[in-house]
């Protein structure tokens, strides 16, 4: 099979750090090749040097598009060349309709004039590419799911007359249902011949639909590999350089006092009157146990876990008790003088300041203990941030780094590390492994069973039934605001899970 794409002795250099060493990168025409590795492996910096972010000069190596090579000094040219890139951030424009995004910057105009007919036709015909017939053009993108909203940023690269389609990280955000329809999509691609490379961390979802899987670690090439000859346990020792015997490495919790007790918690939509969020809830958490938190997206479990932190504006209702006494927290600065810390979902609006260094970073949520008489000691600082990369494993040139360069499993280090320097008693972990690699979930289970070892609460919740499944101790399950089920980790599997919280018996 002829090869759409050939990358040759790729090597990418920053300042201090060889990103991409020697790595050849070969993938056939009409397959979908799978791009795996830990962060910071070298994906992204091998697809920006293919899309032609990173242009020609800046990089040593040869690109070659069935068989020719090209030189591209801006994304531009790579776009004329059919290649076409899908961040997990997607690059729509939320306030302009599904047409004008899909044209945006190629608008279909004679004389200053756009041809709005011609517009919406050629519109509903890239929509029906991607299976989108049951939505006008006209509509406002932001008005749309993500799921829909990706299916227009992968029309969009279609109408740029994409030969070769790069996913990365598309299913960070969709729901089951909407990466079943993905999936289907580039199914159907690979039918018209059309050239997929897909990156993602679900190797689930990368044996059910890649051709070919290449392996990247530390910048370099390790390997490209059948999907039918390779398992997934293989792709992890390949990707981390090692075996992980077990990939949730759960230990036995000993619970002592309850630490927080949560009784007929309701939680009020911040704009629309009389709806609930959450709906008369119950549950309490000991110390030195992970206390899981199941339910489909929407279903409230962030909208829970924001309120109990008071960083949620919808106002609640209910009793809630630390270490038994009655607390009425209302904002994020009074739940952390409680003992309580949340990694949010949201790592890069929530979690970070991305244009900060790593020691600014880690040190936000407890800036009184790095000052005296008001004024900040940059020695303690950075002692302190040295201290955190090395515990944590932070993988950096300084304390002085800004966290934005940083890969996705580093930045979240960062951000726990900025929680456990509060010291508490409750630590909330709201999807803290998404999008984050193999290596960097197993490195962070492992700092979960230590700190429930000194006796912390961690209440973790998640979209990854494994993951549920593998380190809780215990699984509360949400639908539609209301506490539907708990099971105990011995008594759990996923069917219990997702027939409780699709409205079925669950236990």
């Amino acid at each position: 099979m002829t090869a759409a794409l050939e990358m040759r002795n790729i090597t990418k250099e920053f300042p201090g750090v060889k990103a991409l060493d020697d790595v050849t990168f070969t993938v056939k025409k009409g397959e979908i090749h799978a791009l795996c590795g830990e962060n910071g492996a070298g994906k992204s910096t091998l697809m920006k040097v293919l899309s032609g972010l990173y242009p020609t000069g800046s990089y040593d190596g040869h690109i070659l598009i069935n068989g020719e090579e090209k030189r591209f000094s801006g994304i531009k040219d790579a776009e004329e060349a059919g290649i076409a890139i899908i961040y997990q951030e997607l690059a729509l424009v939320k306030d302009l309709s599904i047409a004008e995004n899909l044209f945006l910057g190629k608008e279909k105009a004679r004389f200053g004039i756009i041809n709005w007919e011609r517009v919406f036709k050629e519109s509903e015909r890239w929509l029906a590419e991607v299976g989108l017939t049951d939505v006008s053009p006209e509509t406002p993108t932001g008005t749309l799911g993500i799921g829909k909203q990706q299916q227009v940023e992968i029309a969009k690269a279609l109408s740029k007359n994409a030969g070769i389609l790069i996913l990365d990280e598309p299913t960070a955000a969709l729901t089951e249902q909407e990466v079943a329809i993905l999936l289907d999509i580039l199914r159907e691609f690979r039918k018209r011949g059309v050239t997929c490379i897909y990156i993602s961390h679900k190797l689930n979802e990368v044996f059910s639909i890649a051709d070919s899987i290449t392996v990247l670690r530390d910048g370099r090439t390790i390997g490209t590999y059948p999907a039918r000859e390779i398992n997934e346990e293989k792709v992890i020792s390949l990707m981390v350089g090692r075996e992980l015997k077990e990939l949730f490495p759960r230990i036995e919790a000993k619970p002592g006092d309850v630490v927080l007790r949560v009784e007929d918690y309701s939680v009020l939509h911040p704009q629309f009157a009389g709806k609930k969020v959450i709906d008369n809830i119950t549950f309490e958490v000991r110390k030195g146990e992970i206390f899981g938190i199941a339910g489909l997206m929407g279903a409230g479990r962030t909208e829970l876990v924001m309120s109990l932190f008071g960083s949620y504006p919808g106002e609640s209702v209910g009793l809630v008790e630390i270490d038994g006494k009655p607390v009425r927290i209302r904002n994020t600065e009074q739940a952390i003088r409680e003992g309580m810390a949340l990694v949010s979902e949201d790592r890069k609006k929530f979690g970070l300041v991305l244009g900060m260094d790593i020691k600014s970073n880690l040190t936000l949520a407890s800036l009184p203990m790095f000052a005296a008489g008001g004024v900040l000691d940059p020695n303690r600082e950075v002692a302190s941030g040295n201290e955190s990369i090395r515990a944590l494993r932070i993988k950096a040139g300084s304390v002085e780094t800004v966290v934005g360069t940083l890969s996705g499993g580093n930045q979240q280090k960062v951000v726990l590390g900025k929680w456990l320097l509060t010291k508490p008693k409750i630590l909330i972990l709201d999807e803290p492994t998404r999008g984050i690699d193999v290596g960097a979930k197993f490195e962070i289970y492992n700092m979960m069973n230590e700190l429930i070892r000194q006796g912390v609460a961690i209440i973790m919740v998640s979209s990854e039934l494994p993951e549920l499944l593998g380190m809780s101790h215990r699984i509360m399950v949400i639908a539609e605001g209301k506490r539907v089920a708990e099971f105990r980790a011995k008594d759990a599997t996923q069917e219990r899970i997702m027939t409780a919280a699709t409205g079925g018996k669950g236990g």
